[in-house]
């Protein structure tokens, strides 16, 4: 019989076992096991995790409510197709999900992933509204299948060697307030955000001028924090004008809620956080701990006519991740994490805030909840981005036992995003080896 390979020669290996676009990420850190806001390497080292599977395990890793009600589930019934088999689990999801998914969504396209929720989305607003035009935002990302790499702009190598893609899909800029041109040094910040934010909407007006009619858009689909593009923060008038324009013209909202919802932003979902109301909302990541899950959803007068046969799934709405996104949705509530999202978060935001002070690679911190960034420059310059000191600082903090993660056009960008469940203690110990990181690079 032919022998089986150890984990450390699967590890050494990996290139050919793993598509180069998997192989080739950052750290590829073997790892025998992951509990709470731990991940445990296969040298038997703790690792805290400031990355959460890039925001997937908002309650922590291996909950064991949710680990026990997949369980339970498991051994009841592991395979549900939908429109075959009706489950508990899923349609009480959707129901649960339906008392808190902001726009008054109450009913819900099940799938497996973020870009699955945006692939719907998509085709929900074409089909509805009868109109073709879709207007997504530079420096957004939605996803990597191709509809959903036909709206993403973080970085332009999720398209390079993929086109044609989608047509009528148009670009428009999304307000950065930290590089906007608009502002000026004499502007207060608020002042500055504004013209950040008109800047922005003028980009808009321009491409409703010249490039396509607003009678032919059937949404815009925005992230309202960006997620993978840098963490970046929009002024909330911006929303808020964004909502009268497709008021004003019959066009859909669509908010991408992959990463900033379940609680990441300090409220359920990031359109709460500026009070602005979408109309089909995109969720996958934290919505079922780290279980495969995603979600299109919209209130009833948009979805019920999405008509029979118009879309479908084999594997969506599993009634195994279901019930471990109840048993999430759970334990947000009893363990009050939209709270301490928001407690944990100020506190690292003044932290870090601090640090910007100390360090003059530190250009910007921002964040909202427990979603924070920090993005790098080059000394000396008017706001270069520095990758390379980015590079250095995620390999420092790795070594002492921190696992962050990088984003950004320009990859200039730490995102820190532990679990939710994080304590005071947790925070200062991964704060304290993300500042000897930074410091060391700074010196």
């Amino acid at each position: 019989m032919e022998k089986h390979p150890s984990f450390e020669e699967l590890v050494a290996h990996l290139d050919d076992l793993l598509a180069p676009c998997l192989a080739q990420d950052w750290p590829n850190l073997p790892a025998d096991r992951a509990e709470g806001v731990y991940v445990y390497g296969s040298d038997g080292r703790r690792y805290l995790d400031f990355l959460a599977g890039f925001g997937a395990c908002n309650v922590g890793h291996n909950h064991p409510r949710v680990v026990a009600a997949a369980r339970e589930q498991m051994e009841r019934m592991v395979h549900a197709p939908l429109g075959v088999i009706a489950p508990e689990t899923t349609l009480r999801l959707a129901w649960e999900l339906g008392q808190i998914t902001p726009g008054g969504a109450d009913m819900f396209f099940f799938g497996n992933s973020g870009a699955e929720a945006v692939e719907g989305a998509l085709k929900l607003a074409r089909y509805v509204t009868g109109r073709r035009g879709i207007v997504a935002f530079l420096g957004g990302f939605h996803g990597r299948t191709m509809g959903a790499a036909t709206v993403t702009t973080s970085k332009v190598k999720y398209r390079t060697g993929h086109g044609p893609f989608l047509p009528d899909v148009y670009f428009a800029r999304f307000p950065y307030p930290y590089r906007s041109s608009a502002p000026d040094p004499s502007l207060t910040l608020r002042t500055s955000a504004e013209a950040c934010a008109q800047e922005a909407l003028e980009d808009i007006e321009r491409l409703f001028e010249y490039v396509v009619a607003p009678e032919d858009v059937a949404a815009f689909l925005v992230e309202p924090i960006q997620g993978e593009g840098g963490y970046v923060i929009p002024p909330r008038s911006w929303l808020v004008a964004l909502r009268e324009i497709c008021d004003r013209h019959g066009i859909l909202l669509i908010d991408d809620e992959v990463q900033t919802g379940f609680g990441r932003s300090g409220e359920w979902f990031a359109a709460q956080v500026f009070g602005v109301e979408p109309d089909i909302v995109c969720l996958a990541k934290g919505i079922a701990n780290g279980f495969p899950l995603g979600a299109t959803a919209a209130r009833r007068e948009i979805m019920g006519r999405w008509g029979a046969a118009s879309h479908g799934t084999t594997y969506g709405g599993n009634p195994i991740s279901c019930a471990a996104a109840l048993a999430t949705l759970e334990v947000i509530r009893q363990e009050n994490l939209l709270e301490n999202a928001c407690v944990q978060g100020g506190y690292m935001l003044e932290a870090l805030g601090e640090l910007e002070a100390e360090s003059p690679i530190v250009g910007d911190v921002r964040g909202v909840g427990l979603m924070i960034a920090v993005e790098f420059v080059r000394p000396g310059t008017d706001k270069e981005p520095n990758p390379e000191a980015v590079r250095r600082i995620l390999q420092r903090a790795l070594d002492g036992g921190l696992l962050l993660y990088p984003c950004g056009h320009w990859t200039q960008t730490i995102r820190l995003i532990p679990p939710l469940t994080i304590t005071r203690q947790q925070v200062d110990e991964g704060l304290d080896i993300f500042r000897q990181a930074v410091l060391a690079e700074s010196a």
